[in-house]
């Protein structure tokens, strides 16, 4: 069985992360997915002890940061400043018993366009680079395809292929519903069965218009069961290959942000648990 998670993407436009943190608590979430940035703002009037404080009296916990993304091909200025947030990132893990901090590949017109020997090449030595740095933090990186071939790493055959050259027990695999649908409306669900067990560290849970792909955008994403994604196909798949952590619920639906954060995520357990 699946516990229940929360990204704060979901309503990362009117909540912050005391309020997220409050409403999961009320509604029977397990774990949380912070995302880096409101992590920011909330330490700007909260400090660390603070958010210690409330997981240390709290069924809720701390799951995956979210997130790091354009890892491929960056600059020595981007690399600087990706390595800056990174390494924040790991500190702060550390101290609140954080797993997981989630990296995405990069996207822009021309590196999509890259052979794909190319991008396997600069992944492996990336998440390498990234490993070594998280690793003394107690820190794992979970990679995450995008499924829109805008991005140079778009499937969970190619993500896994590059994490399994790695072959670092610090590096693993986020599987995202609408990521998945997004590469090939998720024609080959029999393939994430084949994902070992200690390499899929984290799960998102969501789902999508019935639009073309190449249409279709994250600004789509629905609650689970409300779509076209074969929701539970998806997640059975996932309980298959031996996974039990959370399935996190993570949307980026700006209808969802013009309603309250209490309603969201509220109607996401409500929704999330059928999957679990």
């Amino acid at each position: 069985m699946l516990k229940l998670g929360y990204n704060e993407a979901t309503c990362k436009e009117n909540s912050n992360v005391m309020r997220d943190l409050e409403l999961c608590e009320k509604n029977g979430y397990d774990y949380i997915e912070l995302r880096l940035d409101m992590l920011k703002e909330y330490l700007k009037y909260n400090t660390l002890e603070d958010l210690k404080k409330f997981f240390a009296g709290s069924k809720l916990k701390p799951f995956a940061f979210n997130s790091i993304e354009n890892i491929n091909f960056c600059s020595p200025k981007e690399w600087e400043e990706l390595v800056n947030l990174f390494t924040f990132g790991c500190m702060v893990a550390k101290e609140i018993n954080n797993p997981y901090i989630i990296v995405v590949p990069t996207m822009t017109d021309e590196i999509c366009t890259l052979d794909e020997q190319v991008v396997f090449e600069d992944s492996v030595e990336v998440l390498n680079k990234l490993a070594d740095i998280a690793e003394p933090y107690g820190v794992k990186l979970s990679f995450e395809p995008i499924g829109d071939r805008r991005w140079c790493c778009n499937s969970v055959r190619q993500a896994l292929e590059i994490v399994e050259a790695v072959n670092r027990d610090s590096v693993g695999l986020t599987v995202d519903c609408i990521n998945f649908y997004m590469h090939d409306k998720a024609a080959d669900i029999e393939y994430i069965k084949k994902i070992p067990k200690d390499k899929l560290f984290v799960y998102h849970i969501n789902d999508c218009e019935d639009l073309p792909l190449g249409v279709l955008d994250h600004c789509n994403r629905l609650m689970p069961g409300l779509g076209a994604i074969p929701v539970k196909e998806i997640s059975e798949a996932v309980k298959a290959v031996g996974y039990d952590g959370p399935a996190c619920l993570e949307l980026f639906r700006p209808e969802y942000w013009n309603m309250s954060a209490d309603e969201v995520i509220k109607m996401g357990a409500e929704t999330t648990k059928a999957f679990l």
